[in-house]
């Protein structure tokens, strides 16, 4: 399992216990890959900071992997025992039940003044910002410099050019040319980063007034693009994009098998390890740079259950200084979600901040999922298991996107978020 921003986590685990005036409960996702990096680490030290210097709060820490925090989450909400706070990968049902506080209502005008826009807005249900961002990622298309020099070509700038770098190294014998994870582990991202980059600047899963807009005419023509050009000539590898994972993708941009696919910051860690020299391009668009990046978030949220607004407030303030952004942005190749932090990552020397400005450059317009709307966790599911069909053999990218736009209709009926 994966969080939002496709980080693998394994690890559970809890904070220190103690009594105290107030005791805050504090459940977190884990990023970390091992035990040497577990965010119960990050919270732990972060708690322990802010206790010396309020001996009357207790932050009380529990970390749970992506595997098993969001329900966690709900089985101390549906108990009845909801946590002061929770950094999860979804808020908006919690928003639409009445169990959140805004964000208005806990941060400063300074903190919630810092986060970045489109992240805020993205935090919104009913043009209300529940959500506060927490972690933040954009994607790139990575290629293999290695590869690139043996088939004599450079990095593709159109859809056009990406497919033709795709035969040539198809015809140098590499594995997977272009790899199109379209499987049921993250589908849903694979499938925005390709309708974003689509005829007139893309059409996405929704419009500006935040309609689904699935099978839109240009998501047809993306489709078709993706099935007739790139899997019907045989230029996406061995495995069918519908049962080709991202994990397995990148796995295998690793070892050396992929000249090109979309990746996240995580992914230069994971190809650097294993030696492949690499480079990062925007995503190329129909006829030029696609108009915009897919952007992901996962999300911080107050519960109202227990009251104390003015300490969660407090301690919230203290976890989004610049500080402290930029330490969990360091330690997990995150991006910042406060301008403040992107400042200063931006115009840092440091080599692991260089290395992640082509995403930074990317966030203030990308455009992340719809997750404001209720309906978007029952519409993400629909397209990793369908999507994949659209571009296979005999597949029919009307007919698929049809389906998922009724059924996105459908389950949006109830929710005019």
């Amino acid at each position: 399992m994966v969080s939002a921003l496709g980080m693998t986590a394994v690890l559970g685990g809890c904070g220190s216990t103690g009594s105290s005036d107030v005791t805050l409960r504090l459940v977190a996702a884990d990023y970390g890959d091992s035990a040497a990096n577990s965010s119960e680490k990050y919270w732990k030290a972060l708690a322990e900071t802010y206790e010396s210097a309020h001996p009357g709060v207790k932050i009380e820490v529990s970390v749970y992997s992506w595997n098993d925090v969001d329900a966690k989450v709900k089985e101390m909400v549906d108990a009845g025992h909801a946590p002061d706070l929770a950094q999860i990968g979804a808020y908006a049902d919690y928003a639409a039940a009445g169990k959140l506080y805004p964000a208005s209502d806990v941060l400063s005008i300074r903190t919630q003044a810092d986060l970045l826009s489109q992240l805020s807005d993205a935090g919104q249900w009913k043009h209300t910002q529940y959500g506060i961002p927490f972690a933040a990622s954009t994607r790139v298309l990575f290629y293999n410099k290695t590869l690139f020099a043996k088939a004599g070509i450079t990095p593709p700038t159109t859809w056009d050019e990406l497919a033709a770098d795709a035969e040539a190294l198809k015809s140098k014998g590499v594995k997977y040319p272009y790899a199109l994870p379209l499987g049921p582990e993250e589908a849903q991202a694979e499938t925005m980063q390709w309708l974003l980059s689509g005829d007139n600047g893309g059409s996405g899963y929704t419009d500006d007034i935040g309609t689904y807009t699935i099978d839109s005419t240009q998501n047809v023509g993306t489709l078709t693009w993706l099935k007739d050009e790139l899997v019907g000539k045989d230029l996406t590898g061995p495995v069918a994009p519908g049962r080709l994972n991202r994990a397995t993708a990148f796995a295998a941009f690793a070892d050396g098998q992929v000249g090109m696919l979309n990746g996240h910051p995580t992914l230069m860690q994971q190809a650097a390890k294993k030696g492949v020299k690499f480079g990062m391009v925007p995503m190329p668009g129909r006829t030029g740079k696609a108009r915009a990046s897919m952007g992901v978030a996962d999300w911080m949220m107050a519960f109202k259950q227990n009251g104390n607004a003015d300490r969660i407030g407090d301690f919230l303030d203290f976890a989004y200084s610049e500080k402290n952004v930029l330490a969990f942005s360091r330690e997990y190749g995150l991006l910042p979600v406060t301008s403040s932090a992107s400042d200063t990552m931006s115009a840092s020397d440091k080599a692991t901040d260089k290395a992640l400005r082509p995403f930074l450059a990317q966030l203030p317009t990308s455009e992340l999922y719809p997750v404001g709307k209720t309906s978007w966790a029952a519409v993400s599911a629909s397209v990793k298991k369908d999507i994949g069909q659209a571009v296979a053999p005999g597949g029919s990218p009307s007919g698929v996107l049809t389906r998922l736009q009724t059924a996105a209709t459908a389950a949006d009926s109830s929710d005019a978020g």
